[in-house]
C-alpha cells in the first residue's frame, strides 16, 4: 500500500537532511511517494492594500509574488533533482508551493490533513537548547500540534535505518505501533527494537521521598509492568497483521537508573538507532510531550524522531 509524506522543505541544510532521511528511509518504508512543499513569505499588508488603488504597488506587487514563487519552484526543483539522482523514481515526487496565509505551521499542517498524508516529514531547525526547550521552532510547534498526522524530525544527517520504538502501554504508543507497523508493512527484513523503561517514583515528582524506603516506588513500577504485559501482546498482534514475524520485533524492558527520556535517548546513541518513534503523550498524559517527548526531542541529535498522537 501507497504511503504518502509531506516533505517539507526550504534553502537551509536542515531541509537537505530531511531530503536525504527521505531517501534512505525509502529502503525500510516501501511504497513511498512524497510531496515536496515549500511555503513562501507572507506578503506585506501595507503593499497588498496599497495594490488595490497604486498602479505602482500593483505592479511591485506582481513582481514579488513572481520572485518568491520562481524562488519556491527552484528550491523544489534542486531537492527534487537530489532524490531522483539518488534513485527515487521522479513519478514518486510531486512539488507544491504556496503563499503563506494562517501562518508557516498552520499551512503545513491544512495540507497535510488535506491530502490525507501519513506523516509530515522536516529538518530540525538551528536554534539553541534553550529556544528548543521552550518549543520556539516552526519544527517544535508542528509537533506540539498536529495531533493527526504524525511528524517526523531529522537531526543531522542520518545514516542508520535501526529502528526503535519507546513504548509504555499507553494509548498513544498502541497508535505509535499502529502508525509504525503500517510504515513498515511488507518489509520482511527489517527488525525493530520495542523498548519499555519502567517508571520509579521521581518519573512521577522530583522530590525526593527516598524511594529504596517508600512502597510507592515498588507500586508504580508494578503498575508499569502490568500495563506493558497487557499491552505487548496487542503491539505483537498489530506487527503480525502487518506481515512482520515474531523474530523481526525485539522487545526489551530494562529498569530505569536514570529518567526515562535520558534512557531512550542514551539507548539509540549507543547502539545506533537511526529512528526513534515515540508516543505524543503516555500514560495519563504524564510522559510523552509531557518531560519525555520534550526531552528526547531536545536532545536527539544525528537521527530522526517519529511523533505519534
Amino acid at each position: 500500500m501507497e504511503k504518502k509524506i509531506l516533505l517539507v522543505v526550504d534553502e537551509s541544510i536542515h531541509s537537505t537532511n530531511a531530503v536525504t532521511y527521505a531517501v534512505r528511509i525509502s529502503s525500510v518504508v516501501k511504497d513511498l511517494s512524497y510531496t515536496l512543499f515549500h511555503v513562501q513569505p507572507a506578503l506585506s499588508q501595507y503593499l497588498l492594500d496599497e495594490a488595490e488603488t497604486d498602479i505602482k504597488a500593483k505592479a511591485a506587487l506582481k513582481a514579488v509574488i513572481g520572485k518568491n514563487a520562481e524562488f519556491a519552484q527552484d528550491i523544489l526543483d534542486k531537492h527534487k533533482s537530489r532524490m531522483v539522482r539518488m534513485g527515487i523514481s521522479d513519478k514518486r515526487i510531486e512539488t507544491v508551493t504556496q503563499r503563506k496565509t494562517m501562518g508557516t505551521c498552520k499551512d503545513i499542517m491544512d495540507r497535510a490533513e488535506q491530502g490525507l498524508y501519513d506523516a509530515i516529514l522536516v529538518g530540525r531547525r538551528g536554534l539553541s537548547r534553550f529556544q528548543q526547550t521552550f518549543m520556539g521552532s516552526t519544527t517544535a510547534v508542528l509537533v506540539e500540534h498536529s495531533t493527526i498526522i504524525p511528524v517526523w524530525v531529522v537531526d543531522g544527517d542520518v545514516k542508520s535505518t535501526k529502528v526503535m520504538l519507546a513504548v509504555d502501554g499507553s494509548e498513544a504508543s498502541f497508535r505509535a505501533v499502529d502508525h509504525l507497523s503500517f510504515m513498515l508493512e511488507g518489509n520482511e527484513k527489517i527488525k525493530i527494537t520495542l523498548l519499555h523503561v519502567t517508571p520509579t517514583l521521581r518519573d512521577y515528582c522530583k522530590i525526593d521521598f527516598k524511594e529504596k524506603r517508600s512502597d510507592v516506588g515498588g507500586i508504580i513500577a508494578r503498575g508499569a509492568r502490568r500495563c506493558v504485559d497487557s499491552f505487548l501482546p496487542h503491539a505483537q498482534q498489530k506487527f503480525g497483521e502487518a506481515g512482520l514475524r515474531d523474530d523481526q520485533v525485539e522487545i526489551e524492558v530494562v529498569k530505569s537508573t536514570m529518567d526515562i527520556g535520558k534512557a531512550i535517548v542514551n539507548k539509540a546513541k549507543k547502539e545506533d538507532y537511526g529512528t526513534v518513534v515515540i508516543g505524543r503523550r503516555g500514560t495519563g498524559k504524564a510522559f510523552f510531550m509531557g518531560s519525555v517527548s520534550r526531552y528526547v526531542l531536545d536532545k536527539t541529535s544525528g537521527r530522526a524522531l517519529w511523533v505519534v498522537s
